[in-house]
């Protein structure tokens, strides 16, 4: 029986206006009162994500969140946090380099800010437009003391330059650091070993909770390791291809309410 269900964000319960659909709504509510924890795991910060969990009722006293790819675990009513993985400042530093060799515009990512580097001339960071809400702060490295840490680091570009600059990615920065393309216009690393699985498994450890009895459900890269943690990974049918061949369903679109479709035949028709 399926006592925990984890739910990216974009493009799998938000539709492409980044909406929820009342479906989604009702089907979130329904597996809420049958006593199934619902968990929204996604790459943003508890700050983006706010007015969702009020509008699904899960900034309640037992609810919990998993966001910046599992790299930290919060209470969602408070924001107090029950696990986090950071990265020093020597390693900010170290993707920092990266990103001018590479020609991308680099962003810094702690509990309170989101800090955009000097960036090379004429690629400004997509990400202040992207996520406009978000606290955006314009920092160097030298404003940061020695035992700042950080949550994780992006690149947010115009895909096709961001492809072709992460093709050049030496390996051992992928050897040395959790790395995911979360959006066409996004690449995201973390602490080594970080993923949306690493945070599940903190919260099935603390709710009593085997990995059997989770469904997680998403379309892009960083949710493929969730995918093949939980005991049903469901991929949406917009999803990418990884993606779908290590899902064990795939269900409708993000604009078809494939949120609802999925627990309405795996879980609801179980019970």
């Amino acid at each position: 029986m399926i006592k925990l269900v984890a739910i990216d964000l974009d493009g799998t319960l938000l539709n492409n206006d980044r909406k929820i659909s009342t479906e989604n709504k009702e089907a979130i509510k329904k597996a809420k009162d049958l006593g199934i924890k619902i968990v929204v795991c996604t790459g943003r910060p508890l700050l983006s994500v706010v007015d969702i969990l009020e509008e699904l009722n899960l900034r309640e006293l037992d609810d919990y969140v998993i966001t910046y790819n599992g790299g930290l675990v919060q209470l969602s009513e408070t924001g107090k946090v029950v696990s986090q993985q950071t990265l020093t400042k020597k390693e900010a530093a170290d993707l920092y380099a990266l990103s001018q060799e590479l020609n991308v515009p680099c962003s810094l990512i702690d509990l309170e800010n989101i800090y955009e580097l000097p960036h090379p001339e004429g690629r400004e960071s997509w990400y202040p437009k992207t996520e406009p809400a978000l606290p955006f702060v314009s920092a160097t490295l030298d404003d940061f003391s020695d035992d700042h840490t950080f949550n994780k680091i992006i690149y947010c570009y115009e895909t096709s330059t961001l492809n072709e600059a992460l093709a050049n990615i030496p390996e051992a920065y992928l050897e040395r650091y959790s790395c995911v393309k979360s959006r066409p216009i996004l690449f995201e690393m973390m602490k080594k070993g970080v993923s949306k699985a690493t945070g599940i498994a903190v919260l099935c450890e603390l709710l009593s909770i085997d990995p059997e009895e989770v469904m997680a459900l998403g379309d892009e890269e960083n949710d493929l390791s969730m995918i093949e943690f939980a005991g049903m990974g469901v991929a949406m049918e917009n999803a990418t291809i990884p993606v779908k061949e290590k899902a064990q369903y795939i269900t409708k679109t993000n604009e078809a309410h494939g949120v609802a479709h999925a627990m309405e035949t795996l879980i609801f028709q179980q019970v």
